[in-house]
C-alpha cells in the first residue's frame, strides 16, 4: 500500500515522528538521516502500512520558531502564530532566558505573550510583577494566573486568547507549565501517555514537544508544550535580524552617524544615546551585546 496522505506532526523524539491525519494517528520516520521536522509541520506521507508511514515532503511553512548553539539548530515548532513565555513567582526566573525568547519570538513573526503564574504566592507577587513589568512596557500582554490555587480563573484568563491560534507555552522547569497545560487540555496526560508509547519514549514524557488540538476552539486551535529548558541559543540570528527584533530599537534604527552602526561602541550611535537617556533598558541592549557576540561564533 502506498496512499498518500497530508497530515500534521504532534509529536517528535529523536527521528521518529507522530503524525495526526483526520484524527488518525500514525508513526513516521524521514527518508535517509533528515531530521529537519518540526512539531506542527504539515507533511505529506507515504504510508507504509495503516499505522505507518514515510513523510516524503514538508508543506511550506508559515513560521519557525527554533533555537541554536554554536554547533548545531533545534527546531522548536513550525507554523506557529503566538508564544507564551511562562514565569511565576517561585522559583526564580532568569530575564535572560525570557528576553531571548522574545527575541526569537520576533525575530521569526510570531505574537509573545508573557503568563505570571504561582501569583497566589503573595509575598512574591510584588517583585515578580516589578520584573514583567519592563516587558509589558514593551508592549508584550502579561497575564496573571495562578494554576493550582485558582484554575477556574486561568483556564477563562487564558482560553480566549486561544482561539483560532496556533501556541506554544515554553518556559524554565517549574514555573507551572505542565498545569496549564492540563487545565487547558483535560485530556492531555492520556494524550501524552498514547504519544509516549507511539514514539517508544518510555518514561521520558517531558523530553519531547507535543501538539494538542483544541478543535472548539477553531478548526487551526491548536497548544504546544515544550520541555522546561534553562538555555536559549539564538546563534542563528544575523547582526540585521538581532537589531530588528529589539522592539524598543525601532525609533533609533536608521539616525546613528554610520549606516553599519552595530550599536555597541561606535560615535554618534541613536541606540546607545536612547540607553544612556534610559530610553532602552541597559539588560537589554547588554543581551543584544551577547548575542551579536554569539551569531559570530556559529560554525555549522
Amino acid at each position: 500500500m502506498s496512499a498518500q496522505r497530508t497530515a500534521v506532526i504532534i509529536a517528535a523524539h529523536g527521528r521518529h515522528y507522530l503524525a495526526e491525519s483526520d484524527g488518525r494517528k500514525l508513526q513516521c520516520v524521514t527518508r535517509g538521516k533528515k531530521t529537519n521536522v518540526a512539531v506542527g509541520d504539515i507533511v505529506h506521507i507515504t504510508l507504509t502500512s495503516p499505522d505507518q508511514g514515510v513523510i516524503d515532503q514538508i508543506a511550506e511553512r508559515k513560521t519557525l520558531l527554533y533555537r541554536s548553539d554554536q554547533y548545531k539548530s533545534k527546531l522548536l515548532a513550525a507554523n506557529l502564530t503566538q508564544l507564551f513565555i511562562v514565569v511565576a513567582t517561585e522559583p526564580g526566573f532568569t530575564d535572560d532566558l525570557v528576553s531571548r525568547a522574545l527575541v526569537a519570538a520576533e525575530a521569526a513573526g510570531i505574537q509573545a505573550h508573557l503568563i505570571l503564574n504561582k501569583t497566589d504566592v503573595a509575598e512574591a507577587l510584588p517583585r515578580t510583577r516589578e520584573r514583567v513589568a519592563p516587558y509589558a512596557a514593551l508592549g508584550y500582554p502579561v497575564h496573571e494566573v495562578s494554576a493550582t490555587a485558582r484554575p477556574e480563573e486561568a483556564v477563562a484568563t487564558l482560553r480566549p486568547l486561544l482561539a483560532g491560534q496556533s501556541s506554544i507555552l515554553i518556559g524554565q522547569s517549574g514555573m507551572g507549565k505542565s498545569s496549564l497545560i492540563n487545565l487547558l487540555v483535560p485530556e492531555a496526560d492520556i494524550a501524552t501517555r498514547e504519544i509516549s508509547a507511539a514514539l517508544d519514549t518510555g518514561k521520558h514524557t517531558t523530553t519531547f514537544t507535543r501538539l494538542y488540538t483544541l478543535p472548539d476552539l477553531g478548526p487551526d486551535a491548536a497548544i504546544i508544550d515544550s520541555p522546561g529548558f534553562q538555555e536559549f541559543g539564538l546563534y542563528h540570528l544575523t547582526e540585521g535580524m538581532l537589531e530588528r527584533a529589539f522592539v524598543e530599537f525601532a525609533p533609533y534604527l536608521g539616525h546613528c552617524k554610520f549606516y553599519n552602526c552595530r550599536h555597541l561602541i561606535e560615535p554618534q550611535c541613536a541606540v546607545l544615546a536612547a540607553v544612556e537617556a534610559g530610553k532602552i533598558a541597559k539588560m537589554r541592549h547588554t543581551l543584544y551585546a551577547q548575542l551579536l557576540h554569539e551569531s559570530s561564533q556559529t560554525l555549522y
